[in-house]
């Protein structure tokens, strides 16, 4: 499916680093203890410890998640604190492997610990002054937002009916007066979007919130070229998203890749990476951190498992009441693996086009899936501008599988062999190895 809004800001990867800056003072207090707590278990580079921050702070994020962002970053500094309260900190950090700035936004519960409420990070431009990028919402800017969101919602949302709901519920709350004390412009929009799933349980629909303006430009201009370039050097940056291809013992071949990058740019790396593992008895796909991403990327690496063209899945539209059928491709550089045994790892962070790929070889009958449920959600969502500085993701079509004339939307996709994902590759390795060894 499209790939999931990135929680996170995208970072550049720069080879030569810079010297660590010194980091500012944390004020002490809810929010700053919490601040404190993330930046220590992040810039260790210890699983554990990031574990242990997301389960007595933070249980929306999760250990793998924060240890594949802290490699891209090499950690933070913290420069300075530009907004101190209580329970909300506005704060400004660089990237130790860049010259990459962020600006962060942490809104805590008033307990102990203090739980994380919302919290975001987005790259700055170079000369920003954070003063640009920290400001309070006000009323106007609060009706407008709801106004926006409602209408963008019922124009696409794939649901006609949810969306009547969804707007049913923002108007009560608004009503009573609920977002009336809310200024920081990330924590309503992280209210908004837990308002929205509390109705629809939809994981692909949010609000985001950027303190940089938005450029307003029609959702359906094509990308400027600037865009292009931007996308290109992230891609080389990310490697496409693929992160590891090994032969492993017993001639078995292992593959992780985090998304399912677009084909027309990322389909060499893919490419190059099916064709490093052409001999193999087995294969493993490594998708407990994949994201997602784009159906056709999902249909080309597909193919290498297929000797016929195999109808995958179906996206059906709202707008136009159309159906888009994908199918493996007819041709494919290199060898296929067909009837070689295949495996897919899962947990509860695999999403989306992930979920799709586990899905489609599980219905037909390709792939046995390891690890645990997944995500669950099956709808792909476009990006809608609200205002300057608000936009709204907003699924605007269903997955229809042709085998099970459904979908994972809700569910996740249930493991074949359920054990936790830390188990999850052995537990492929050693049934690899007893399919082969049974031959």
């Amino acid at each position: 499916m499209i790939i999931r809004v990135i929680r996170s800001l995208s970072i550049f990867l720069l080879l030569d680093c810079a010297a660590a800056w010194p980091q500012a003072p944390i004020p002490d207090g809810p929010a700053g203890r919490t601040l404190r707590a993330w930046l220590e278990a992040f810039n260790s580079g210890d699983q554990a410890q990031m574990d242990a921050y997301c389960r007595k702070y933070d249980a929306k994020q999760s250990a793998s998640g924060m240890m594949s962002f802290r490699n891209m970053t090499g950690g933070f500094d913290l420069l300075q604190i530009a907004k101190s309260e209580r329970l909300h900190l506005d704060f400004l950090v660089k990237e130790r492997n860049s010259d990459t700035r962020a600006i962060g936004s942490l809104d805590v519960r008033d307990a102990e610990p203090a739980e994380v409420i919302a919290f975001g990070l987005r790259a700055i431009p170079p000369g920003t002054s954070v003063s640009d990028l920290t400001f309070n919402i006000d009323a106007a800017t609060r009706a407008r937002v709801i106004d926006g969101a409602i209408r963008q919602l019922n124009e696409s949302y794939v649901f006609p009916e949810i969306a009547k709901k969804m707007e049913e519920a923002l108007r009560a709350r608004q009503k009573r007066g609920e977002y009336d004390a809310i200024t920081d412009g990330n924590l309503f929009a992280a209210k908004l979007t837990d308002n929205l799933r509390e109705v629809s349980h939809d994981k692909h629909l949010r609000v985001d919130f950027d303190p940089a303006k938005t450029p307003d430009r029609p959702a359906s201009a094509a990308p400027s070229k600037d865009d292009i370039a931007q996308y290109h050097k992230e891609m080389e940056r990310m490697n496409c998203g693929f992160e590891k291809v090994e032969h492993l013992s017993g001639n078995i071949g292992y593959l992780k890749f985090n998304m399912f990058a677009d084909p027309e740019f990322c389909g060499p790396t893919a490419t190059a990476a099916m064709n490093l593992l052409a001999n193999v008895d087995a294969i493993i796909f490594d998708l407990r951190e994949n994201g997602g991403g784009d159906p056709k990327m999902i249909a080309l690496i597909s193919t290498y498992l297929f000797d016929e063209q195999t109808h995958l899945n179906d996206i059906w539209e709202r707008k136009d009441n159309s159906t888009h059928q994908y199918w493996t491709l007819p041709y494919v550089p290199g060898k296929r693996l067909t009837g070689k045994p295949v495996y897919v790892l899962t947990s509860k962070e695999t999403f989306s086009g992930a979920e799709e790929f586990s899905y489609n070889l599980k219905n037909l009958k390709r792939a046995t899936i390891v690890g645990e449920t997944t995500g669950g959600g099956a709808h792909p969502v476009a990006g809608h501008r609200v205002d300057d500085h608000f936009m709204i993701g907003v699924p605007f079509a269903r997955a229809i599988n042709p085998i099970s004339k459904t979908n994972w939307e809700g569910t996740g996709v249930e493991p074949d062999v359920k054990v936790p994902a830390v188990e999850a590759l052995t537990t492929a390795e050693k049934l690899a190895h007893e399919k082969l060894n049974a031959k």
